[in-house]
């Protein structure tokens, strides 16, 4: 058994396949990252949007093989948007389905103090940021960097081959919990069925992650997210916290911290000690705890300047009565200024 490093079934994962001689214009047009950009040993994360910049979905896109793209997601919203996307094909010679059935989904998680891993099973794995490399009919995908983090499809009923990452059986299970727990930390987003269409891109950083390409031709929902980049600072974006006391949170869940300004949670892990690390987008405060901010950000809402339709930029919610306490923990990337 390798020493650190663990794997970790993602049952709750799904995969969609989009395939055919015009898969990559079809999805050019539909996604808001540059489809150009995607290669056999590289892949992409990139959102799925309404007409009003609000993230359908969020995919990390593998070319499997020559016109044919594997996409993955969250297995609950897997069928829905086979089904949505499959509806503007028209002409096109592309066919999309829901291939979750087909495939198995873990997680590989190196020992944390690997910065560059190179022993067994990290040398058969790709060291670059979201690297692809291929061993038979499973494919493992960099997802993280520190700890290093792989995300393995593996085909149902696939064997297991020895001294490649398919031999999961060497690696120490670990529950979901444990991935769950390294994606908040890392700042990862997601979006669930009960937050499908809530989010505009930028609030969910999408920008700051690299799956938005700003230079590339017209998709579904461009205008409004290039409308929130080109006028300036985004007033509300995701944000990591962790409260003072046991809570439980779950997606989708809107409360409203003591300064006044509102949030909704994008994902949430429970610690040994019932204090909740969450990611949940809020109005970015100039100090922390500065009164008046999510005013300010409100108003901005009602104009549309960043996007957003409510009081914390979620379509259709409401919050809580009680303040949330929580303190707010660094990201380990930037938000812009």
């Amino acid at each position: 058994m390798h020493t650190g490093w663990n794997s970790v079934s993602l049952d709750s994962l799904g995969v969609l396949r989009a395939s055919g001689a015009d898969v990559v214009p079809f999805l050019q047009g539909q996604l808001s990252n540059d489809m150009e950009r995607l290669a056999p040993e590289r892949s992409l994360l990139a959102g799925y949007h309404n007409a009003q910049g609000r993230v359908i979905a969020l995919l990390r896109l593998v070319q499997a093989a020559p016109g044919e793209v594997l996409a993955v997601l969250p297995r609950e919203l897997a069928a829905a948007v086979a089904s949505r996307l499959a509806k503007f094909t028209l002409r096109a010679k592309v066919k999309v389905a829901d291939e979750s059935a087909a495939w198995q989904i873990a997680g590989i998680i190196a020992p944390a103090e690997s910065a560059s891993p190179a022993t067994p099973p990290a040398g058969a794995l790709p060291h670059s940021p979201h690297g692809v490399a291929r061993f038979g009919g499973s494919i493992a995908v960099r997802v993280a960097a520190e700890p290093g983090r792989w995300l393995l499809l593996s085909p149902v009923g696939a064997v297991s081959q020895p001294h490649t990452p398919a031999a999961l059986s060497e690696l120490a299970p670990a529950p979901p919990a444990t991935w769950e727990r390294l994606s908040v930390a890392a700042g990862e987003p997601e979006v669930y069925a009960v937050t499908s269409e809530q989010f505009v891109a930028q609030m969910l950083n999408l920008d700051v992650l690299g799956a938005i390409a700003f230079d590339k031709g017209c998709y579904t929902g461009q205008e409004i997210i290039a409308r929130a980049h080109y006028r300036g600072r985004v007033k509300r974006r995701m944000q990591r916290f962790l409260t003072d006391a046991p809570t439980a949170l779950e997606p989708g869940g809107s409360s409203v911290l003591p300064d006044g300004r509102s949030l909704r949670v994008v994902r949430a892990i429970a610690r040994t000690d019932g204090r909740c690390e969450f990611l949940a987008v809020t109005a970015l405060a100039t100090a922390e705890g500065a009164p008046g901010a999510d005013a300010a950000s409100a108003a901005d809402a009602a104009s549309g300047a960043d996007g957003s339709s409510g009081a914390d930029g979620a379509a259709g919610t409401s919050t809580t009565a009680a303040p949330l306490h929580a303190q707010r923990l660094e990201l380990p990337y930037s938000l812009p200024e």
